[in-house]
């Protein structure tokens, strides 16, 4: 009995390591400014984005173009949206900007372990901004 529940138990490790390495984007990274971290998450089969934690952690998003948003806090905002994976990059999403406001199409890629290039853009790829993110070890 034992060495059934120790087998089962190694089962449930191997499966758990397993799914962890087809998404290595999953997990924390910080911009490059440092004043925001991010938490890169799955459900339904997308990825997701939270601001888990800002400097100025009282800030509200007072730029968002909805009204009802403006006294949200900006931490815990949800800020990538509906990205599918596609080898190293991860596109079909979009960003959302709290500096702005604005919420721009984006797509992000994998370079090695720990850095993120995040490229946010209007309409085609070659009109926007890059940055790159590294991971929160």
């Amino acid at each position: 009995m034992r060495q059934i529940v120790a087998t089962f138990c190694a089962l449930l490790f191997s499966i758990a390591l397993f799914a962890q390495g087809n998404d290595p984007i999953l997990g924390k990274w910080e911009n490059p400014s440092g004043e925001g971290r991010i938490e890169i998450y799955k459900k339904n089969n997308k990825y997701f984005g939270k601001l888990y934690w800002i400097k100025e952690s009282s800030k509200k998003d007072v730029k968002n173009p909805n009204p009802d948003l403006r006294s949200r806090n900006i931490q815990g905002t949800e800020i990538l949206t509906n990205f599918t994976k596609n080898g190293k990059t991860y596109e079909g999403g979009e960003i959302y900007d709290p500096k702005s406001g604005k919420t721009y199409s984006c797509k992000m890629t994998l370079k090695g372990d720990d850095k993120l290039d995040i490229r946010g853009f209007i309409g085609i790829s070659l009109i926007g901004r890059s940055e790159t993110w590294k991971r929160i070890k």
